[in-house]
């Protein structure tokens, strides 16, 4: 959970320049419309605030949120830990082309496609941001024979890294998405509608 900075005596780091910023943290799923909307305005118009005015003061966090009612959430974010995993300085750029396409992820347009041919788009998204596109899909692929000792929920390459990341969102309790927590605390007067004015009003208030 993230501190706020005005409790930074609670911590303890042996490094001697360590700041506590404050921390923004995103719930975002890749096939969620508002999600979609919020991840737009924060990549396109709060990045560049926070560099000019905030860089020294906060930080953003983007917590991927699997809603299992669209089955391909699940698989769109496994792609996100792929590219975690293999080069994570482009994990932005590779969401922000993937809620470019996230339309092609939604319900009726997975629904007569295999996992794998699903894992194959979402790596072909991935090439389009300079990454290995065979070295995500290995890592997603499902294999289609049993493990060694029989056992047919065999996961993929990024199974237990997803396993941790869910772990740390129940955790929070969190449902919608998007949801933003500030510090550690549920910040209900942010929404997807958020236009870049008020992203800019907001930061004033909050961020000292």
């Amino acid at each position: 959970m993230a501190l706020a900075p005005k409790f930074a005596g609670q911590k303890f780091t042996a490094a001697t320049s360590a700041p506590t910023l404050h921390t923004l943290e995103l719930y975002l799923d890749y096939v969620c419309p508002f999600s979609l909307k919020m991840f737009n305005t924060v990549y396109t118009s709060v990045f560049p605030l926070i560099r000019q005015k905030y860089a020294s003061k906060v930080q953003i966090l983007f917590r991927q949120q699997i809603q299992p009612w669209h089955p391909s959430s699940t698989l769109t974010h496994e792609a996100g830990v792929a590219v975690l995993r293999i080069e994570p300085s482009k994990f932005w750029e590779f969401s922000k082309a993937l809620f470019d396409d996230a339309k092609s992820f939604y319900d009726v347009n997975v629904v007569n496609e295999t996992r794998n041919q699903t894992y194959q788009r979402l790596s072909k998204i991935g090439a389009k941001v300079g990454l290995d596109e065979q070295k995500i899909f290995e890592l997603l692929k499902i294999s289609d024979k049993s493990a060694e000792d029989g056992s047919l929920n065999i996961g993929n390459g990024v199974t237990n890294d997803l396993k941790v990341l869910v772990k740390m969102n129940r955790m929070q309790g969190v449902h919608v998405t998007p949801t933003v927590v500030f510090d550690g605390v549920v910040e209900n007067g942010i929404s997807s509608s958020f236009s870049a004015d008020q992203w800019e009003e907001w930061l004033e208030r909050n961020v000292a």
